[in-house]
């Protein structure tokens, strides 16, 4: 059964949703999609099911899978190139956040030629976001960012590494297509990574200080969805768990509207400087990063202790469950099971306190507090 969902996004959800895909394109008159996606997903069965159903609809698909596991502006530069030399007409965006932020660049790109991150919303650039772009579709195929509902796309420069934000209501979908059986093939360390990714966005936009009741309950009902469903995901996955994982991970993409905080700050220099999984990188820190913001939000953590249905109503419980589900999905402990070393500590701090995240975590985190975390977590 499909359902239809509306936030305001048009979501068509459940299983079998892609083959509505080649329909939707021909009725809006869109004949040569530009598909983006990874160099992995490209190899996949399924996606070649995308192709070939677009194909026998009359339909003219280019791909464009020439990008890196974290984005970087030298890939949507690529990939508007594709866009240009073979005239295409639409975006549609296969894949997880990578692939999905690398192709709302892309639709940004096509009519905005100016250096890409001057559309940095960091810097205000999304005053500069004044055309239109070309239709965007998007089709999820991880339950982790939940990027195919949202209004932003995370590019790393090549050299600095440092992470921008393009943001604009503009790059926002027109339709996403979420259908859990493109996940069910996803190997169990991806699907911890991501599910972790999905929970994250949940817990930090309920911490997160900016004011908004109305993420606060999309963030707990994410939450309460992940807790039940997760480790089966990861280790005996059905449609069922598989829908529920989807749902939450579009919920944490809806909830983080309102804000993330000290986890994505240790995270995302991981994925910039060492190219460690964003998803991954996220799971491992979640504890640690928890941890640091109990004291003060003692109610908080009491609500999602609540959620998480815990003996014990505390923050130091919902570390505990967070260690304990990592340790079950066979997410590692420390951060040097993942590559990092002590030598990477001084710059992944300075990169960590010039992160978008943390100025709304719900209390401050300085260059000193991410050192001792980073060392902590080592």
């Amino acid at each position: 059964m499909i359902n239809q969902f509306n936030i305001p996004t048009t979501i068509r959800f459940g299983c079998g949703a892609i083959k509505e895909l080649p329909a939707y394109l021909r009725n809006n008159g869109l004949k040569r999609p530009l598909l983006v996606t990874d160099p992995t997903i490209a190899t996949l069965p399924f996606f070649k099911e995308i192709v070939d159903d677009l194909l026998a609809r009359g339909i003219d698909v280019e791909v464009f899978a020439d990008t890196h596991k974290n984005p970087v502006k030298s890939d949507v530069y690529k990939g508007t190139d594709v866009w240009d030399q073979t005239a295409r007409d639409s975006i549609v965006g296969v894949g997880g956040g990578a692939a999905l932020d690398i192709a709302r660049a892309i639709a940004l790109r096509v009519n905005h030629r100016e250096d890409l991150f001057k559309y940095d919303d960091l810097i205000g650039g999304d005053v500069y976001v004044t055309n239109e772009v070309p239709p965007f579709i998007t089709v999820p195929t991880t339950a982790g960012t939940g990027s195919e509902v949202g209004r932003s796309a995370i590019i790393a420069d090549d050299e600095t590494h440092q992470k921008k934000i393009l943001f604009s209501p503009k790059l926002m979908a027109s339709i996403v297509f979420a259908d859990p059986l493109l996940t069910m093939g996803l190997p169990p360390h991806i699907t911890a990574a991501t599910g972790m990714d999905a929970l994250t966005h949940n817990m930090e936009a309920f911490l997160a200080k900016n004011p908004n009741p109305i993420c606060d309950g999309i963030a707990l009902e994410g939450i309460h969805l992940i807790a039940k469903s997760l480790e089966k995901a990861v280790l005996d996955p059905d449609e069922g768990v598989r829908s529920n994982m989807l749902v939450a991970s579009m919920m944490g993409a809806i909830a983080f509207q309102k804000g993330l905080g000290v986890v994505h700050s240790l995270a995302h220099p991981l994925s910039s400087l060492l190219d460690t999984h964003h998803g991954l990188a996220n799971a491992v820190n979640i504890p640690y990063g928890m941890a640091f913001n109990i004291a003060g939000n003692e109610e908080k953590f009491r609500r999602i202790a609540r959620t998480l249905e815990l003996e014990e109503e505390s923050g130091e419980a919902v570390v505990h469950y967070l260690f304990d589900l990592n340790a079950r999905i066979g997410i590692p402990k420390k951060l040097s099971d993942i590559g990092v070393k002590s030598e990477h500590i001084e710059t992944l701090a300075d990169l960590a306190v010039a992160d978008f995240a943390h100025p709304n975590n719900p209390k401050p985190v300085s260059r000193e507090d991410f050192k001792q975390l980073y060392e902590e977590a080592l």
